[in-house]
């Protein structure tokens, strides 16, 4: 019933109210400041899935892979890199990957990794996904994990054999981010990152890993767009 229903009813009492009406005055003020609340609050929309940023980045790639050619590496990066940036949680992945050598380092340090390892991440992705030959990049399913979602997806390569590739999501405030891949259900990136980047803190420290780090990327990156 509407709050104009209830003032409908009331128009037909003359004379002072009783028991049972002053309880359904009640009522419609309680209904009225309900609805009234209902409108100062509306319902927000539930976040995306997990598979939904993963279908964005499958996205990019292929509209980045189609026109490898022309944009070169450091096109290709151009392109890539915010969509990485907005994909990914380079924040959990750069600390995961230095492991409890994270608890030490500076604010200051802390920043640069993130940045350094997000450049790095770029860069090898704008490398790995350089031409199209027909390949395809599917979703397949999500499902619960522990911290998260796990995404299940697979590239089929030009030559038709399926790699599989799972991606850990978890929820950072509205947005589903990729906090770690494993290639065929085992082999995890931030794993190997971490063992990568072992031995170099060993000798080198946070500081030696992050030129590394930005040094590669340049690398990669040094590549201009071919002409045609």
């Amino acid at each position: 019933m509407t709050i104009c229903s209830f003032q409908a009813i009331f128009n037909q009492t003359i004379g002072q109210p009783s028991v049972s009406q002053t309880s359904l005055r009640k009522a419609v003020a309680f209904a009225a400041g309900l609805g009234l609340t209902m409108l100062s609050y509306p319902l927000h929309a539930a976040p995306a899935g997990g598979g939904d940023t993963v279908r964005c980045l499958y996205d990019a790639l292929l509209s980045t892979m189609k026109n490898g050619r022309i944009l070169g590496q450091s096109g290709r990066f151009t392109k890539l890199e915010p969509v990485i940036r907005r994909s990914f949680d380079i924040a959990s992945m750069a600390r995961l990957s230095v492991g409890s050598s994270w608890a030490s380092l500076t604010e200051a340090q802390r920043q640069q990794m993130t940045e350094s390892y997000g450049r790095y991440i770029s860069a090898i992705y704008a490398d790995r996904f350089d031409s199209y030959a027909g390949q395809k990049l599917e979703v397949t399913g999500e499902q619960p994990a522990p911290a998260g979602v796990m995404v299940k997806s697979q590239i089929i390569k030009a030559n038709g054999e399926p790699v599989k590739v799972d991606y850990m999501m978890r929820l950072n405030g509205d947005s589903w981010l990729i906090s770690d891949i494993y290639l065929d259900s085992a082999i995890s990136e931030v794993a190997t990152r971490r063992s990568e980047f072992a031995a170099i803190l060993k000798t080198d420290g946070i500081d030696g890993l992050i030129a590394a780090l930005n040094r590669k990327a340049d690398i990669l990156t040094a590549t201009t767009a071919k002409a045609l």
